[in-house]
């Protein structure tokens, strides 16, 4: 990795000292001490007019705070959203160059990084509908409709069509089968119901997994091909309510878009960087792997898949797979409805651009605090990713006015805007695979923000060390949406669940960091991130913000004063604020967990007791050294420059790399963690010790003496890599 620049140095001014203390004395003493007061008031006065008092030292966090504007995010994501922006195209290269510009205007040094990477366009998209005894074939439009007065009507001749990104291209004439959320367990269900799915179109509806896991759950049924739909149970709203623009629902010819590829980062250079001159392995190849759809899928709206639904027979699907009340009944077919779906796409290399802007820090330089929010959208992007972009351009410039006060910051501060994170988190993923060494080695912290406003309630994500950060920093902002408490107050009285979410699922740009390296990391959103009602159609657009995801953009301002404020502490404080307790409290509860899984069979999690007792006494220990040293540089008695301090943040710093290990999880090999992943069923799933989850799943199916006994291998690797990080925090060589 090339040398970070920067444009200014920190600075810690030092404390004031206290002034000395008065002493009495008797009457002779009191008028000598009169006399010689006099004269050094007067001597006091020709001084001051010579050197000046020192003015105390400004704090930075309260002035940070102060700079926040509601308008200053409000000028960027309209800027960012007048057209839509997928990666790879024109509009998508000139939203980078918005970016890159709009950091070097606050003299902060930014520069562009290409990749080429395989991405996937729609070239033919046909869907048509034939019911025997009918004269005639619906044929569906497969596009998403204007509203009256809309101001972003001529832009949508540019949204791409609606498609699913990568998915098989073919033709299919079949019946159709109603599949519900296109689970393992509602595919389970048609088969015990004797529906078979073979050679057949699933018809599915979003709302438990993601588009990419229904159509790969649709192949293993053996399905010909798949269409997704958005039910108007989870994102039209109540019957007779009103939808955009006159409501936050989605309208009926809404269509949620996205891709199909199970893998992460460029599908051409598997488990190592996109890099100029790279080995990649043929756009044939990559499209064959299992990480593919392998049939054709396309995205259908509600409206569509209402039509689809009137003509299906077979028995009537149970309650829970119904639609909202005053729906018609749902019906599991195979048939009588015959769908006949076309699909070509265009699998094809192209140029992504990721953009970084860099403080570079004065006294560790090589310490990185990264903040990362992508860039690219399916259509407008209001919601997903730009409320992100705009919140951190609306930091960085409260940044660019401390560091005109005199700010420098004591580590470095480096901001991100990935591309083509809709395809498959294809920018972060090929710079941190690019990068993976350097930022093994001085990575802090990653901050991550994909949406940063859809609704109210502010949903914090964070690895375990970083709770206790997350939580002072929304103490100190005020709630957007209630200015007599803070959001740490709002966010207490939720009751959401869990309060702090975990970072193990698949679903955004923080992925590569925790999950391949193992750098400790938030993210964080104000509403329900995915699952909006516009999440991902033509309808994310500014209007919709501007009405319903956050009228007066104050959301974005507090989501910009919480990611800058945990900035701050990350890059400016001298010893990292990082707290280890929850980690273990965390782990046993894991472990009961597969304990639960495991009764009635041979296996062991006693190598798990065993080690997460290490960490909680190593947790301890270095929370003791930590506020040691504290005392220690309160009292003067240690420099703030101190190796001491230096060895006890690596420690700190490192410890969540431990938990990776490097042949990666079970089934995963790209993912790392062995605390936190994706869910195998489940891409957007977190799922706590996901290595040992595969297996168990696999020994339930296998059911031999082989794979039961790798279910407790899994479990000694955990445990090893929990001692691993043990003795990390501890420092101590065994």
């Amino acid at each position: 990795m090339s040398r970070l620049d920067a444009t200014s140095l920190l600075l810690s001014p030092s404390p004031p000292q206290p002034p000395p203390k008065r002493r009495g004395g008797r009457r002779l003493l009191c008028l000598v001490s009169s006399t010689l007061a006099l004269l050094g008031a007067s001597l006091s006065v020709l001084l001051l007019a010579v050197h000046p008092a020192p003015s105390p030292p400004p704090n930075y966090g309260s002035l940070f705070l102060s700079l926040a504007s509601n308008d200053t995010a409000a000028i960027h994501l309209r800027a960012l959203t007048l057209h839509p922006h997928v990666a790879g195209t024109r509009a998508n290269s000139l939203a980078a160059a918005y970016v890159r510009d709009a950091f070097s205007s606050l003299s902060i040094p930014s520069r562009v990084t290409p990749y080429s990477v395989l991405l996937s366009y729609p070239v033919e998209r046909s869907l048509s509908l034939t019911v025997p005894g009918r004269a005639t074939t619906k044929s569906f439009a497969l596009s998403q409709e204007t509203y009256p007065n809309d101001p972003y009507a001529s832009a949508t001749a540019e949204v791409i069509p609606t498609f699913y990104a990568y998915s098989a291209s073919g033709s299919v004439s079949a019946e159709a089968v109603y599949a519900n959320y296109g689970r393992e367990e509602d595919f389970a269900y048609l088969t015990s119901r004797g529906v078979d799915v073979a050679g057949k179109v699933a018809l599915a509806r979003y709302g438990r997994i993601h588009c990419e896991d229904i159509v790969r759950n649709a192949r293993v049924a053996g399905a010909a091909a798949a269409v997704v739909y958005t039910d108007p149970l989870q994102y039209g709203g109540a019957p007779g309510e009103a939808w955009f623009p006159n409501s936050r629902w989605l309208p009926p010819s809404g269509v949620q878009v996205g891709s199909l590829f199970l893998g992460v980062g460029d599908p051409t250079t598997p488990m190592w960087a996109s890099s100029e001159g790279c080995e990649r392995v043929s756009v044939e190849e990559a499209m064959a792997t299992d990480d593919m759809p392998g049939i054709p899928a396309l995205p259908v709206s509600a409206r569509d898949a209402a039509e689809i639904h009137g003509a299906l027979g077979g028995d009537a699907a149970p309650v829970d797979w119904q639609g909202r009340e005053g729906s018609p009944v749902y019906r599991l077919g195979p048939g009588p409805a015959i769908l006949n779906l076309t699909y070509t796409g265009n699998d094809t290399m192209a140029t992504i651009e990721n953009v970084f802007a860099v403080i570079e820090g004065a006294e560790e330089p090589d310490r990185y605090v990264i903040l990362g929010n992508h860039r690219d959208a399916w259509t407008f992007g209001a919601s997903d990713p730009n409320s992100g972009t705009a919140s951190m351009i609306e930091l960085a410039q409260r940044l660019s006015v401390l560091q005109k006060q005199g700010w420098r910051p004591r580590r470095t501060i480096i901001f991100c805007s990935w591309d083509a994170e809709e395809y498959g988190l294809t920018g972060s993923t090929e710079w941190v695979e690019e990068n993976r060494e350097m930022l093994s080695s001085r990575a802090v912290a990653y901050l991550n923000v994909d949406v940063s406003v859809v609704g109210p309630v502010f949903r914090p994500a964070a690895t375990p060390q970083l709770d206790d950060l997350f939580q002072e920093t929304m103490k100190l902002v005020q709630d957007p949406d209630n200015s007599s408490q803070t959001v740490y107050d709002s966010w207490v009285k939720s009751n959401i669940s869990p309060m702090i979410e975990r970072l193990g699922d698949g679903g955004s740009d923080f992925s590569a960091f925790v999950q391949h390296v193992g750098i400790p990391s938030t993210s964080m959103v104000f509403g329900e991130g995915p699952g909006y009602p516009v999440y991902h159609s033509l309808y994310d657009d500014f209007v919709w913000m501007e009405k319903f995801g956050d009228p007066g953009f104050r959301r974005h301002a507090a989501a910009a004063s919480i990611w800058g404020m945990m900035a701050l502490r990350l890059a400016d404080e001298q010893i990292l604020p990082f707290n280890y307790m929850s980690y273990p409290i965390e782990l046993e509860a894991y472990t009961k967990v597969v304990e639960n899984e495991l009764r009635g069979t041979a296996i062991s999690c006693s190598p798990l007791h065993n080690a997460i007792r290490a960490l909680k006494t190593a947790a301890i220990k270095v929370n003791g050294e930590r506020k040691e040293l504290q005392r220690q540089l309160l009292s003067n008695q240690l420099s703030k420059d101190s190796l001491k301090i230096r060895d006890l943040n690596d420690r700190l710093m490192q410890a969540e790399r431990a938990f990776t290990n490097r042949e990666g999880l079970f089934k995963q090999e790209w993912f790392k963690h062995l605390v936190y992943g994706p869910s195998e069923q489940n891409d957007w799933e977190s799922a706590s010790f996901p290595g040992v989850g595969n297996a168990i799943a696999s020994a339930r199916r296998d059911n031999t003496t082989e794979s039961w006994k790798f279910v407790q291998h899994e479990i000694y690797r955990v445990a090893r890599a929990i001692a691993q990080a043990s003795v990390v925090l501890t420092g101590n060589l065994t």
